[in-house]
């Protein structure tokens, strides 16, 4: 396992985002204990890829402030926030002649000079990567000729070579089957890291999730733990179906039957 940089305490204090004229994200404030696992749940259109923005600095808040042990990440120097902090987005690198391990080496650049090339170490970490996240025999392939489920479990290993002990996931299950869906929520929680991550699979989010956080209209709704909050009232509130919220009879975790033709 690549040891991580120890984990932090992430605070969206008020943060709300306006894009031309319209409020995305409302006034939303939440705490991330370090090592904490939460996921930000709700419906298409709810806020939650805008909220991730304002956390990984790819979009300045309108009001608020984001916070990792008690530093504002806007002042922080790229640098600094990349070894603190990392992304794994639904979006993929461009059209670019990368082998996957270029993409995966690309989680060392915040621990290099510019124009610094790879030594021993670094290579180490990130064929770690790609162990860890089953794509080693892919190394020097085209990136950009994957399937979907495979640049996904490369851009997971970069922001694993990253060793950052935040991170931050949006949608890291899209396009993974099954076994790989739960191989990478597995990784994360075993990492030990903060980890603050969108997912649509609610009994995902209820398994592998100490807090479940639901966002609607660019609102937070509920937060706590996934048996408070994951109700029959509350998926009918904030998605508008009829569902049935009943413990496993294993693990004693919510689990989640959507009923055919229970829409509202």
């Amino acid at each position: 396992m690549i040891p991580m940089d120890r984990p932090a305490a992430l605070h969206v204090e008020g943060v709300g985002v306006v894009v031309g004229g319209r409020a995305l994200v409302r006034e939303v404030s939440l705490e991330v204990a370090p090592g904490e696992m939460v996921a930000l749940v709700g419906p298409n259109g709810a806020g939650k890829s805008t909220l991730l923005r304002t956390l990984y600095r790819a979009l300045r808040p309108t009001s608020g402030q984001v916070t990792l042990d008690g530093e504002d990440v806007w002042r922080m120097t790229g640098r600094r926030l990349a070894r603190r902090l990392a992304a794994v987005l639904q979006e993929a690198p461009g059209e670019f002649e990368l082998t996957v391990y270029d993409v995966v080496a690309m989680g060392r650049t915040p621990y290099k000079r510019a124009f610094q090339g790879d030594d021993a170490d670094d290579r180490s970490i990130v064929m770690s990567a790609l162990e860890e996240l089953d794509v080693a025999d892919l190394t020097q392939a085209p990136f950009d000729r994957l399937s979907g489920g495979e640049k996904q479990r490369v851009l997971i290993a970069r922001a694993l070579a990253q060793r950052a002990g935040t991170m931050v996931l949006d949608e890291p299950t899209n396009h993974l089957d099954l076994r790989h869906q739960l191989d990478a929520l597995r990784l994360v929680r075993r990492l030990g890291v903060t980890a603050v991550v969108a997912l649509h699979d609610l009994n995902l989010a209820a398994a592998f999730c100490d807090r479940i956080c639901v966002m609607a209209a660019g609102r937070l709704v509920a937060a706590g733990p996934p048996a408070e909050v994951l109700t029959a009232s509350l998926l009918a509130e904030v998605y508008r179906v009829d569902a049935e919220v009943n413990p496993h009879p294993r693990t004693g975790l919510p689990q989640i039957s959507v009923l055919p033709g229970g829409a509202r």
